[in-house]
């Protein structure tokens, strides 16, 4: 039997240029378009000109925030992160038997509900959603729907939804990391 290396990272799907689009919009240029017409019907500039730095800070920060994902085994610990979330949980603490990849269209109860804490828009959620029906609570580092990693945990209530290149390939190692 091999060993398993002590860490390993995986590859996350990248968000859709959809997302990005929506975040830029959302974010920058609906707020600066509402500042502008502030500006223009009240003719001053003291309460809209501080508003015109800060809006492109966050939007800055924001897309920065949305870039730092990423999926890490190591030494017996799932370690995700997901914009400005991060979730360790140890692999025995993983049902891995009923762990599968799965297309969300297909499965609608795990699909992300109702945002806890989390970053949503279309084509990207991260953190803390409730699932439908009696699944519960869901970590999502979520960015297309096709080939999703459902790992529920082993009390039943919490699972985690990840978008990645190679599921199975996490899949596998969690499955031989929890042998």
């Amino acid at each position: 039997m091999r060993a398993q290396p002590a860490s390993q990272t995986f590859v996350t799907s990248p968000p859709s240029t959809l997302a990005w689009a929506m975040l830029v919009l959302l974010g920058g240029v609906l707020p600066l378009g509402i500042l502008c017409t502030l500006w223009l019907t009240r003719q001053s500039v003291h309460g809209v000109l501080p508003a015109c730095v800060i809006v492109p800070l966050v939007l800055a920060f924001l897309l920065l925030a949305m870039r730092r994902r990423s999926v890490a085994l190591r030494d017996g610990v799932l370690d995700v992160r997901a914009t400005l979330y991060r979730k360790r949980v140890a692999v025995t603490e993983l049902d891995l038997e009923r762990a599968r990849v799965v297309n969300l269209a297909e499965r609608t109860e795990l699909r992300p509900w109702l945002k806890s804490n989390g970053m949503s828009m279309p084509g990207f959620r991260a953190g803390h959603f409730r699932l439908r029906g009696d699944f519960g609570k869901a970590f999502c580092l979520l960015t297309q729907r096709e080939r999703v990693l459902w790992l529920p945990l082993r009390d039943g209530k919490q699972q985690f939804l990840l978008s990645l290149e190679r599921p199975q390939a996490l899949l596998d190692a969690l499955r031989a990391a929890g042998a």
